[in-house]
């Protein structure tokens, strides 16, 4: 069954046809939602939004998730600021008709105590979680750096508590070697609860490089991946160029130099050729 490679074309140009020009020169035909003609998904416009999908829709592409800003909040901050967003974005999603939404778990910059800090998120995201079913969403953690999900034993237990049909997971390559973790051993914990990937990685020094060409193991862990017969959304992300977009979501990591005096629509073509490139050479469709 062939794999289906979205993208954030944000990173590319903030405007809608910049999105589509981009996606199109790249082969792509799948968009994750992220920043819209100057607007956060979490808050676009509706009568915005139904000119995008109609663009979105002549052009061929299709919505396959809202890269939303939801958990990346302090435990300290109102959540009801992330359950308005949650219910904007179920308006949202007929007119797309794209029903699933990344998320994080929430910061901790007052250092409360682990268990704290774990409960609070834990009691959030089971909310989201129920929400996200009542609306007929689907919501998929991304693991990031300085969230509570940061690190794989978090993530083990985000996963035992809240893993169902409409709470599901993310193994962003890039952000756990942000972390430090070692990529490959926290792919054979995670891999029977990965359920999507994005396509980020980095050097040991932390910065951002072409897909498959840093620390991450992508090549291996994507190998692994289609052999066991995996399926679930794989998400282009490179953050090679931190462009407008990729500031906005206060990135970790370090804006690799060699892309610096190249275009934001040149650099995310190069990182776009890689990932089609990478995925070309370990067989899959």
């Amino acid at each position: 069954m062939p794999w289906n490679l979205s993208a954030f074309a944000d990173e590319a140009g903030a405007s809608c046809e910049e999105q589509i020009t981009a996606l199109q020169r790249a082969g792509l035909n799948n968009i994750d939602i992220r920043f819209l003609d100057g607007f956060n998904v979490s808050e676009l416009p509706l009568d915005i939004a139904q000119i995008a999908a109609e663009r979105f829709k002549d052009a061929g592409v299709t919505v396959r998730m809202f890269g939303s800003p939801i958990g990346k909040i302090d435990i300290a901050d109102d959540f009801n600021i992330d359950l308005g967003k949650l219910r904007h974005m179920a308006q949202l999603a007929p007119i797309f008709n794209c029903y699933s939404i990344r998320i994080f778990s929430y910061f901790n910059k007052s250092e409360r105590p682990y268990e704290e800090w774990k409960t609070e998120s834990l009691q959030r995201l089971s909310t989201l979680r129920d929400k996200a079913s009542a609306h007929g969403l689907v919501v998929y953690h991304e693991n990031e750096s300085h969230i509570f999900g940061q690190r794989v034993e978090d993530v083990l237990e985000l996963a035992s508590a809240l893993r169902s049909d409409h709470f599901r997971f993310i193994f962003d390559f890039d952000n756990y070697n942000q972390m430090g973790e070692d990529v490959w051993q926290s792919w054979q914990k995670l891999k029977g609860v990965t359920d999507a990937f994005h396509l980020k990685d980095s050097t040991k020094d932390r910065q951002h490089v072409l897909i498959g060409k840093g620390a991450g193991y992508a090549r291996e862990i994507l190998t692994d991946a289609l052999q066991s017969g995996w399926q679930g959304p794989l998400s282009l992300e490179p953050h090679l160029n931190h462009s407008g977009a990729v500031a906005a979501t206060g990135p970790g990591g370090v804006a690799n130099q060699e892309f610096k005096n190249m275009s934001a629509a040149d650099s995310f073509y190069v990182a776009a050729e890689a990932a089609i490139a990478l995925l070309k050479e370990i067989g899959a469709q």
